[in-house]
């Protein structure tokens, strides 16, 4: 489960998150195993709160 500020987006920026991303497939050279793609699912859905979080900043 995604780390939440205060239950509306993630503590990170999305930007961070998205570096997270990049990096884990970088490192594994775009082919995830089964643990790798775990993590993988769990930075998707904490980027994606945190997408949602900084629209209702803005909005």
């Amino acid at each position: 489960m995604s780390p939440e500020s205060d239950g509306r987006g993630s503590a990170r920026s999305a930007a961070a998150v998205n570096e997270d991303i990049r990096a884990l497939l970088v490192r594994t050279g775009g082919w995830l195993s089964a643990e790798d793609r775990v993590v993988y699912e769990q930075l998707v859905e904490e980027w994606a709160a945190a997408v949602r979080g900084e629209v209702i900043e803005a909005a």
